[in-house]
């Protein structure tokens, strides 16, 4: 990975070529051993102005050339969109070895681009104009949620308390600084009843994976992490009373790979703003339906809890760079299911879920990943 933050100084080029290689080397690999590459990215063509070649144009910078190279575009699911089709790929006998990279540059000049940009990832034909960003959407979920007595706003802010507490252990983090339950409700105010403590900010940053074929790396005496599942899904337009998205995603993942959510030992769940952790819980099969608080408070959840989320601080504090996310999800899962995330690390886990929603529709995320890893090798 690239660490996420700001970098005025950095080129999308200069962002991808970090975590690229970084990735390559962790896997012992050179850039000839690539078949194929994913590249994902949402937004440098509204802020960077590169259309069509993002991922060639970046690819090119360390060399990979002559390959296929495949540019994704998913909104913030477009890293682990990337990932599914590596997946696919290497399923269907294509490639062997696939380089998958997600890059992101959301700090420009002028402000108001990045957040036109940001609405866009909405049907503009419903949204366009009207100043609707997804602070607010999320804002009125979880409105909705405190006055069905699902949720309390102390949930809110210990969760957001959880998410900087676990960010400050974390060197690739963009937020790296504790917060009390004091400053997180004394922050200002962004969409009711979310403070700006509570959510995620423009990031820049890149995050890469090497997915391979069994057999198909030497070993690196590295412990081995197998994808179980991988599955994505699109939205729809809700009544309100079917599953969520994430529900439906989460379920194919779970039955793919034949595990259920009591068997994930640890989660990287999407969570642009601190909150919405708790959301997932429910959709995620992790507590039930108006449980998220409870289990909050009974500390499972925590870095040493029985199944620590977000251990990276999600989101809203390692960061979110937008095409990058999803890989940054990954990255992290694989530290700590290899036992290599110093500071942060979990107790032993052996299977990471990985959640990455995108986008919007009226009511639902306009797409949502789920993948399942598991560690292969014993711990002892």
């Amino acid at each position: 990975m690239h660490p996420f933050g700001r970098y005025p100084n950095s080129s999308l080029k200069d962002l991808n070529r970090v975590a690229c290689v970084s990735a390559l080397v962790d896997a012992g690999l050179a850039v000839s051993d690539v078949d194929a590459v994913y590249a994902a990215n949402a937004m440098a063509g509204l802020l960077q102005g590169q259309e069509m070649i993002r991922g060639q144009s970046v690819m090119r910078e360390i060399g990979i050339e002559r390959v296929p190279v495949t540019n994704v575009e998913n909104a913030c699911a477009s890293g682990s969109t990337a990932l599914r089709q590596a997946v696919l790929a290497i399923r269907a006998g294509s490639a062997d070895v696939v380089l998958v990279a997600g890059v992101e540059k959301m700090f420009v000049e002028d402000r108001s681009r990045t957040l036109a940009a940001l609405e866009s990832a909405g049907d503009l034909d419903v949204v366009s104009g009207i100043g609707l960003q997804f602070t607010a959407v999320y804002g009125m979920r979880l409105r909705k949620l405190i006055a069905a007595g699902r949720l309390t706003v102390d949930d809110l802010v210990a969760v957001s308390v959880k998410s900087h507490a676990n960010g400050e252990r974390n060197p690739y983090a963009q937020h790296r600084k504790v917060v009390s339950p004091e400053e997180v409700l004394g922050s200002r105010p962004i969409a009711d009843p979310l403070t700006l403590l509570m959510c995620s900010s423009i990031c820049d940053g890149a995050a890469a994976v090497v997915v391979a074929r069994r057999g198909a790396v030497r070993d690196n005496s590295k412990p081995t992490v197998r994808i179980r599942a991988s599955q994505a899904a699109t939205g729809y337009t809700t009544t309100g009373n079917e599953p969520s998205l994430t529900e439906l995603c989460a379920a194919a993942a779970y039955a793919e790979a034949g595990v259920g959510p009591e068997d994930v030992d640890v989660a990287e769940v999407h969570d642009a703003m601190a909150p919405a952790e708790l959301i997932a819980y429910e959709q995620l099969g992790f507590c039930s339906p108006g449980d998220a608080g409870a289990l909050l408070d009974s500390g499972t959840t925590q870095i040493d809890g029985s199944r620590p989320v977000n251990p990276s601080g999600g989101l809203s504090s390692r960061g979110h760079a937008v095409g990058a996310t999803g890989l940054a999800q990954i990255a992290e899962l694989t530290w700590q299911l290899r036992g290599e995330a110093a500071g942060r690390q979990t107790e032993r886990p052996r299977i990471g879920l990985a959640h990455n929603n995108g986008g919007w529709l009226e009511g639902e995320s306009a797409v949502s990943c789920v993948h399942l890893l598991e560690r292969t090798d014993p711990w002892d």
